[in-house]
């Protein structure tokens, strides 16, 4: 029984590292989440079924396990039916949070278990030797799986509007002398200086609290890289399971988590030209972000009618929309299939620009316009798209924002420069359509407003975009 368990924790790594690779494209990732799925499936049964510890005993309490896994699953079913796509980055981050509070509370469980093993033994120098490697793993867990439920939870009310952006007077002061506090706890607490559950649980408070404080005054310009940062956290959090339980698949499954997380991190920080430790401790986006500014020193916006927006794009050779998160805010993606489709009928080519942090999370455009049968092919990278702007007649920007703004490219003192952006500038006409002239997530003017072949369309996306559809429809 037990090579047989070992056969399906392959089985089921095979199936995770397989999904994984088919998420990295929009027509596969479907598929590649179910496959993942299924060996997940496969490994939590066989582990109940099969599983045997050193005295050869089945697993116990199978009432409670299964009543778990119903109300878990039925919880996690109903949340994901009822989910909007714009409020998919909330439920990732609140899913995320889950996925480290249990990777904490195995820590904890585990050191009392291991309390309770060495007080009912003599110690041996192997059950030394032992007991210190589990510590490091325990206290890696604890540390890092409540960073994560905590950095997780604060990130989700923010997304959701119910936790504002809140900076303490030296705050970074602050992070970095918790973060140094919880390295001198965790080596004197590994090296007996100190000992007991008091200690332990001490450790445990000051993880939450600075994982608490670690997202507080991250703004949401961040959030994608934020995101995928705590994901990452989550699943080195889980591999600790795995080393306490010698358990392949639940090792295998948080280092590639985990690594996936640091990659598309990575990646995250690249499509914004900033490190890391930028993004950690800049603010940008953040509550210390001014109001609007602008190298131009502002300057005069011309608006264009719905009908003069629907005869440029009617009468184009190419139109090339580019998403933002006012497209998902209004529930537009729709609508803009739509006007899609009207266009191409007439003859018109369309293609959306995706830029990799559009959205509040990696790869949020590409769901929300998948969502609405956007044909994937359609989905233009940014490294690929940018090249055809100087060729595009039209592009029309629905709720985007700073990922457009020239002055990433032309104003040193911008807080975005050096940001790769969407050239949409290069384009012979600019149609924009936002609510307002409100700034973006990085508080700053956007100097494209105000460029000679720019046209503001302003309005609920939604809306205008409905309008802008029977305009061209009765041409």
């Amino acid at each position: 029984m037990e090579h047989i368990l070992v056969v399906i924790y392959l089985i089921a790594s095979v199936t995770f590292m397989w999904g994984l690779k088919m998420l990295s494209k929009p027509d596969t990732a479907r598929n590649g989440n179910l496959i993942a799925a299924a060996g997940m499936i496969l490994a939590i049964f066989a582990t109940i079924f099969l599983y045997k510890d050193s005295e050869g005993n089945h697993l116990g309490n199978l009432v409670w396990i299964f009543l778990a896994l119903v109300i878990g699953t039925a919880i996690g079913w109903i949340m994901a039916k009822k989910v909007q796509m714009t409020a998919m980055p909330q439920m990732v981050s609140f899913f995320n949070g889950m996925g480290g509070a249990c990777a904490a509370i195995i820590s904890i469980i585990e050191y009392n278990h291991l309390n309770h093993v060495l007080a009912s033994s003599t110690m041996t120098p192997e059950m030394a030797a032992d007991h210190h490697g589990k510590i490091i793993i325990i206290l890696a867990g604890l540390i890092i799986g409540s960073v994560s439920f905590a950095g997780s939870i604060i990130a989700y009310g923010k997304l959701e509007g119910k936790i504002n952006d809140f900076s303490l007077k030296g705050q970074q002061i602050v992070n970095i002398g918790l973060l140094l506090a919880l390295l001198v706890l965790s080596i004197l607490f590994y090296t007996g200086t100190i000992s007991g559950s008091m200690w332990f649980y001490i450790i445990l408070i000051v993880s939450l609290l600075y994982g608490i404080l670690f997202v507080f005054p991250i703004g949401g310009a961040d959030m994608p890289v934020v995101i995928s940062l705590l994901n990452s956290f989550t699943g080195v959090a889980a591999a600790c399971g795995g080393f306490l339980y010698d358990n392949y698949v639940m090792l295998i499954g948080g280092i590639l988590v985990g690594s996936a997380g640091t990659i598309l991190t990575v990646t995250m920080c690249n499509a914004m030209n900033r490190s890391l430790l930028n993004v950690l401790v800049g603010n940008f986006g953040g509550a210390t972000a001014s109001g609007p500014t602008s190298s131009t020193g502002g300057g005069t916006t011309k608006e264009i009618t719905r009908s003069d927006a629907a005869i440029l794009m009617k009468y184009a050779k190419k139109v090339v929309i580019v998403p933002g998160y006012g497209l998902a805010v209004a529930q537009a993606q729709h609508t803009c299939h739509e006007l899609e489709s009207i266009l191409e009928e007439g003859g018109v080519e369309v293609k959306y620009a995706i830029h990799p942090v559009a959205g509040r999370m990696p790869g949020h455009m590409n769901v929300l316009l998948a969502e609405s049968n956007v044909s994937y092919d359609k989905l233009i990278e940014m490294e690929d798209i940018n090249p055809e702007f100087a060729t595009t007649d039209v592009v029309l920007v629905v709720g985007a924002n700073d990922v457009v703004n020239p002055a990433a490219k032309t104003d040193p003192s911008s807080p975005i420069y050096g940001m790769p952006i969407l050239e949409v500038e290069n384009a012979k006409n600019i149609i924009v359509m936002k609510r307002s002239m409100k700034a973006g997530y990085a508080g700053i003017d956007n100097a494209l407003f105000y460029q000679p072949k720019t046209y503001m369309l302003f309005g609920d996306a939604k809306d205008t975009l409905v309008k802008l559809v029977n305009e061209v429809k009765s041409m």
